[in-house]
């Protein structure tokens, strides 16, 4: 369905997810802003468990909003977005979540809820890139829009303390990865844009469309959201100080001789595993999986911001 005409006013859609606890009134704050813009009654959809997402996303299209905004975590932004990429209606973002991570490698305040509202509604736009992700273990097809990640970096999402994470934020992710720094090595091939790359033991292969992750850390260092490439990292510590490698690794970028921390760069990322580990995108576990094939999507999602 198309948009409303220009005859009528314009219409938001926002999709909220009810389980994140907020200390502001966004029901209210939304109502102010389309009032004070011309903007007609806003749409609200929640999400549920079983639907993150997606199809509210779907309905908010058919009833012909201008712009869905999506408030919450980075998940619910991910199934939004999953509706939205490859169509010109904008995804508006009010950052409810404990990541926030695409908010914040787009520049967002993501303590000014007020702010981003408004910039949903008369803010600027920028097109960024998608990443369609594979699986043929179940089969399955999602996007994500800043990293998804094969084993130990999965395995934290999987393990981590929800009321943790409720008290302390991402910190309760530096919790579940200190348990779970011991385990065993699972042999990838990695292949990029057709050519095999790697073909070892490793802890991890993390794939990211944006350079930060929680805490603000720079895994992706090259990593921008519209170069339309794809930065992957493999993690391969040996030994009992393995993990101090990594580290040193990831704070040199990668650009020591020791093969603990390898990045690549490409357009699309076949990971194929010699058992099933744990899978996530943009900090969601998404069960297990041995092989996933990632494939870049440029400018594909437009998003509509206040000026960062």
């Amino acid at each position: 369905m198309p948009a409303n005409s220009s005859s009528s006013p314009k219409r938001a859609a926002i999709i909220v997810n009810p389980a994140k606890p907020v200390d502001v009134d966004v029901r209210g704050m939304m109502a102010k802003h389309c009032a004070n813009n011309g903007w007609g009654e806003p749409i609200w959809l929640e999400t549920t468990k079983e639907d993150p997402g997606v199809g509210q996303a779907k309905e908010a299209l058919k009833q012909g909003a201008d712009v869905v905004i999506a408030a919450g975590g980075d998940g619910t932004v991910r199934c939004v977005a999953e509706v939205l990429s490859g169509t010109p209606t904008p995804l508006g973002l009010v950052p409810l979540g404990t990541g926030n991570l695409l908010a914040r490698n787009l520049g967002m305040d993501v303590t000014d809820v007020e702010g981003a509202i408004k910039g949903a509604l008369v803010g600027w736009e920028r097109k960024i890139d998608v990443v369609r992700a594979v699986r043929s273990d179940p089969d399955k097809e999602q996007f994500f829009l800043v990293m998804a990640g094969v084993g130990y970096d999965a395995t934290i999402m999987a393990d981590t303390n929800e009321d943790l994470k409720d008290k302390v934020g991402w910190l309760a992710y530096v919790d579940a990865g200190i348990r779970n720094l011991p385990g065993k090595p699972v042999k990838a091939t990695i292949v990029i844009d057709g050519k095999a790359v790697a073909h070892r033991r490793v802890r991890s292969v993390m794939v990211g469309n944006c350079g930060q992750v929680q805490g603000g850390l720079e895994i992706f260092p090259d990593a921008s959201v519209n170069d339309g490439l794809l930065d992957v990292v493999v993690l391969a510590p040996r030994g009992k100080l393995g993990w101090f490698s990594v580290v040193a690794g990831v704070i040199g970028k990668g650009r020591g001789k020791d093969t603990s921390v390898e990045y690549f760069q490409g357009k699309s990322v076949e990971i194929t595993l010699e058992h099933k580990e744990d899978y996530q995108l943009d900090g969601d576990h998404e069960g297990e999986g041995k092989h996933v094939l990632m494939t870049i999507e440029p400018e594909a999602l437009t998003i509509r911001m206040a000026a960062s």
